[in-house]
């Protein structure tokens, strides 16, 4: 059974090996040259300072996927809505891993003060991503088309939301906190 647990420095050659794979090959994301682990552990901890999860998903002491959050907006109303990011090792597709990683990452959300999150999902054809989000709850709700060039065509990309806890039927706890 494999291990999902908050990433260390150490994890930052397989996060980069990961997602420089989907940049190479995959739609997923809008990047079109991989960053290098040094932009990679820049990102993440960018994403740590701001008291945001960034898990890895490992078997036998190799990371097989990772999955990040970040604010939504930077803008003050949008401190209670993040943004989702989840990639996985080609060779752990279709395990239900990913699915696993994205529950525990909604969790780890939830814990952080988080409301809503958003999923921005790169191509519209992107059913392992979409699915994976509506297996969580996720509800579609827009699908911005042919905004993004990549591999000689254009792609949409899908947005999903899921609310948390209490979601928007009440005030947050603490309206202060990530200004």
């Amino acid at each position: 059974m494999p291990l999902i647990r908050p990433s260390v420095d150490t994890d930052l050659d397989a996060i980069t090996r990961i997602y420089g794979h989907h940049v190479l090959h995959g739609t997923g994301t809008f990047e079109t040259t991989p960053p290098a682990a040094q932009d990679m552990a820049a990102r993440r901890a960018d994403v740590l300072s701001k008291g945001l999860p960034w898990l890895v998903i490992e078997e036998d002491g190799q990371v097989a996927g990772f999955a990040y959050g970040n604010w939504f907006k930077p803008r003050p109303a949008y401190r209670f809505s993040v943004e989702d990011s989840i990639y996985m090792a080609p060779e752990a597709a279709g395990k239900g891993w990913g699915r696993a990683l994205l529950a525990e990452l909604m969790a780890a959300f939830e814990r952080a003060g988080a409301r809503k999150v958003m999923a921005v999902i790169g191509d519209s054809a992107n059913a392992g991503s979409i699915g994976v989000h509506k297996a969580l709850g996720f509800e579609h709700v827009g699908t911005v088309q042919s905004c993004g060039w990549k591999f000689d065509r254009w792609l949409d990309i899908v947005l999903m939301q899921k609310s948390l806890g209490p979601g928007d039927t009440t005030p947050p706890t603490d309206i202060e906190s990530h200004q």
